[in-house]
């Protein structure tokens, strides 16, 4: 290694579900890393929020140092259990040509332990996370190493559900607010079902409707869904993203 300049920094990696991995490089160790990489993955996948719930359990990190006693370089690299099977990919990504395979440790770690329920349970309101597509995005070089699946064409309908508890004032309003978007942003037919929870619990059942109001778009997949107050036109306009 003599005239050979150490390379210092930490690495951190983020897997989904679906083995598609967001990561980054930095060298003044300082950055908020983790934060970024879901909040790249939630624009990167057209998410409704950062999925903030994929830590630590599909995470890894590397840390490059100088120990100035010994003199030599040093390399921490720890990797959490359902990302552990990706370390050939961790190698490629963050190993030095002289140092092909990394340490790795697998942590396990008693106050965050990794629980596939509970993440299986964010399935219906990310399914992009369980998909593949082929991502490999760095973060500094803010473009994909790998493309990703094109985006298909605007479907020939759209087919929605507006899941309310009787008939209320503000189930009156989502549904003029709802008409009014849909009206003005699509330039094909829909359908929009109105459907009472108290009278068909077996639709909300089915669509996993845990409150009101709650639309979800059927048609075309994946569904997607936005839960709450339907006033926010920017939330809507996710659900007729591609």
């Amino acid at each position: 290694m003599i005239g050979l300049k150490p390379v210092l920094y930490k690495g951190l990696a983020l897997f989904t579900p679906g083995e598609d991995v967001v990561f980054c490089r930095d060298p003044s160790k300082q950055g908020q890393w983790h934060q970024s990489l879901c909040q790249a993955l939630q624009q990167l996948l057209d998410l409704e929020e950062p999925p903030l719930f994929l830590s630590p359990c599909y995470t890894a990190a590397v840390d490059y140092w100088f120990d100035e006693e010994e003199q030599c370089l040093r390399v921490a690299a720890e990797v959490y259990p359902l990302a552990w099977p990706y370390r050939p990919l961790l190698n490629a990504l963050f190993a030095p040509p002289y140092q092909p395979a990394l340490p790795w440790q697998l942590v396990q770690d008693p106050q965050h332990p990794c629980d596939v329920q509970a993440l299986e349970a964010y399935r219906s309101s990310f399914p992009q996370l369980w998909e593949h597509h082929q991502l490999i995005y760095d973060l500094q070089e803010a473009t994909p190493l790998s493309s990703f699946v094109p985006r298909p064409s605007e479907p020939d309908r759209y087919v929605f559900r507006l899941y309310v508890r009787g008939e209320t004032h503000a189930a009156e309003v989502a549904l003029k607010n709802l008409h009014d978007l849909l009206s003005r942003s699509l330039k094909v037919p829909y359908t929009l079902k109105v459907v009472d929870v108290t009278k068909q619990p077996e639709l909300a059942e089915e669509d996993q409707v845990q409150a009101t109001p709650t639309l979800v778009r059927v048609y075309p997949q994946p569904v997607r869904r936005v839960v709450g107050h339907l006033d926010h036109r920017d939330r809507l306009q996710r659900l007729l993203s591609p």
